[in-house]
């Protein structure tokens, strides 16, 4: 059985069954272009970061990775990489498998630990919740979704810059600095 056998027969039954909807998952999700190097005079570029899985609570709100591999080796053999996809797209939670164990790495307390089954959207949402201080009222402001005239999606740099002003501003943060990709050149502007 292969990494793509396991994510039809193991993980996204697992995933139903744990009350995540198909709104909610996103499969085999590219999130990087690839980076580009120079090899030479020439530029090459490197291959794109593509997720198994990517969980999101709302719409325009990630909240985990879920990383795949075949059946027969170990369920954890996949966590270093879940966790450094979740580092890069800011996310809390990371999780690997082999269809039929499960390894979660919250890093939000920093530990890792063997699971039966996948948490709930709203179970992960109520630890994220409540280890970052985010009250009742600043809730539906975060989750709030935002739209983009231009019908174009955010980069993933982008909206995770959306998703960590908006709950700075909510959590009551008094100085926040962004940095705005204006189109000529960068720019700093605190808040």
């Amino acid at each position: 059985m292969n990494e793509a056998d396991t994510c039809r027969k193991f993980v996204l039954p697992k995933l139903y069954a744990a009350a995540w909807s198909d709104e909610q998952i996103n499969e085999q999700r590219t999130f990087t272009d690839g980076r580009i190097v120079i090899a030479g005079k020439r530029p090459l570029r490197r291959p794109q970061r593509r997720a198994d899985y990517l969980l999101r609570y709302r719409r325009d709100f990630q909240i985990a990775v879920v990383e795949a591999k075949a059946a027969y080796k170990n369920p954890g053999d996949g966590l270093q990489q879940a966790k450094e996809y979740a580092l890069i797209l800011g996310l809390k939670f990371a999780y690997a498998t082999n269809g039929h164990g499960i390894v979660e790495h919250d890093f939000l307390t920093g530990k890792e630990s063997d699971r039966d089954s996948y948490p709930t959207p709203d179970e992960l949402w109520q630890r994220q919740r409540a280890a970052e201080g985010i009250s009742d009222e600043s809730t539906s402001r975060l989750l709030a979704p935002y739209y983009h005239l231009s019908g174009k999606s955010p980069r993933y740099y982008q909206e995770i810059a959306i998703n960590r002003t908006v709950q700075a501003i909510l959590q009551g943060k008094k100085r926040i600095l962004l940095t705005l990709a204006t189109g000529i050149g960068t720019s700093s502007m605190p808040l």
